[in-house]
């Protein structure tokens, strides 16, 4: 880091969710087109944020979600389809981590674990 880059614009780069990438480079990363791009954002399973000047930009986390999508679509998927299995499987993964933590006891200093 050099003395005119503030701390904070390093940090951006390391958040997932911080739209870093337009969508020419989201569509090269993901190897897919920008058509695709649009498409899985009509099917609201992504919604990019929009630049001043009106561009989509997307997300680290944005681009694993359309990649998953894209991956179901090549094996055959219709797209809307793919969007909701995505979808599905995100909201999966969501309850079992949330039922993961309440499984788990609330211990204080010098208490078991064990049930």
């Amino acid at each position: 880091m050099t003395a005119e880059t503030p701390p904070h614009t390093t940090d951006k780069f390391d958040d997932d969710d911080y739209p870093a990438y337009t969508m020419g480079r989201a569509a090269e990363m993901i190897g897919t087109t920008p058509a695709f791009l649009r498409a899985v954002g009509e099917a609201r399973l992504i919604v990019p944020l929009r630049s001043e000047g009106g561009h989509r930009r997307y997300s680290r986390y944005q681009l694993r979600i359309a990649a998953r999508a894209r991956e179901l679509v090549d094996q055959g998927t219709p797209i809307d389809a793919a969007c909701r299995i995505v979808i599905l499987e995100d909201q999966l993964e969501e309850a079992q981590r949330l039922n993961e933590s309440l499984r788990r006891p609330a211990a204080g200093p010098g208490q078991s674990t064990a049930p």
